[in-house]
């Protein structure tokens, strides 16, 4: 517990460090690129209207998720998964991608992850803006489970900065890690209910669905913002998720804590 209490401070004391090299990674992911910024709002609208053109409009033929429209139904899947899967994958490479900084005996290597997770952000924001214009023009309204928003913010950021200290470190040492996290992430995609919803599967599948943590914080995006009901009700499934997302937290802090003075010799 006192090694993840330590990595935890260690986001805390360096956040200003966090902030400026996240700002730094933004602005170089894009400065050589014609459209700049721009590729920010154009990426995640050309993917949105692919999947909802081939799965809205051709599998479904148009047909309403649960009483929504399925392009809202879908955009409110699409957009905490457009901020997890690249997290992820970015974030499992943080450490071996920044060996020049690795290679300073000084620089905590624990907030690598963490730049990744905010210089993602932006782009995150985005696509969260792109929402919100689109329920208005679908005139989706405002619910007071939206309050509830902040909580699964929360539950997001954690997670990737669990999985991405544990990943990162494990792909430090074996990098054949990566293109396993890579293949997984594509897989997750599927097997998350984005597409599709979990009531279109018998009773006895639901919970093996929901042991995908990922499946809790794309729900719960739905569940605020479409008058679902409130995070604390299905008790259970926040105990696991919590659970599943500590224990990856205390295994990653570890691992790191042991390798960490030995990452150069394994880069």
């Amino acid at each position: 517990m006192k090694t993840v209490i330590n990595i935890i401070n260690q986001q805390l004391f360096h956040f200003p460090l966090i902030i400026r090299l996240a700002l730094y990674e933004t602005k170089s992911k894009y400065q050589m690129h014609f459209l700049g910024v721009l590729w920010q709002f154009i990426n995640p609208l050309l993917q949105v209207a692919v999947y909802w053109f081939v799965f809205g409009v051709g599998i479904r033929n148009g047909i309403p998720v649960e009483g929504t429209p399925f392009f809202i139904w879908l955009l409110m899947g699409l957009v905490p998964w457009f901020f997890i899967s690249p997290t992820i994958v970015q974030g499992s490479n943080s450490i071996y991608s920044k060996i020049n900084l690795v290679s300073k005996m000084k620089f905590p290597v624990s907030i690598l992850p963490s730049i990744t997770i905010v210089s993602n952000i932006f782009g995150f924001l985005i696509t969260v803006i792109i929402l919100g214009i689109v329920m208005f023009i679908y005139r989706i309204p405002v619910s007071i489970y939206a309050l509830q928003l902040p909580y699964y913010l929360v539950c997001l950021f954690l997670l990737l900065y669990s999985i991405t200290l544990f990943t990162s470190t494990i792909s430090a040492l074996i990098r054949d890690f990566q293109l396993l996290i890579q293949t997984l992430m594509r897989l997750l995609f599927f097997m998350t209910p984005i597409l599709w919803s979990i009531e279109e599967f018998p009773g006895r599948f639901h919970t093996l669905i929901e042991l995908n943590p990922f499946a809790y914080i794309v729900n719960g995006f739905r569940e605020s913002l479409l008058s679902g009901s409130w995070f604390y009700e299905d008790w259970r499934y926040t105990i696991y998720f919590w659970s599943f997302t500590l224990l990856i937290l205390f295994v990653g802090s570890l691992l790191h804590e042991n390798y960490k003075n030995k990452f150069v010799d394994y880069l």
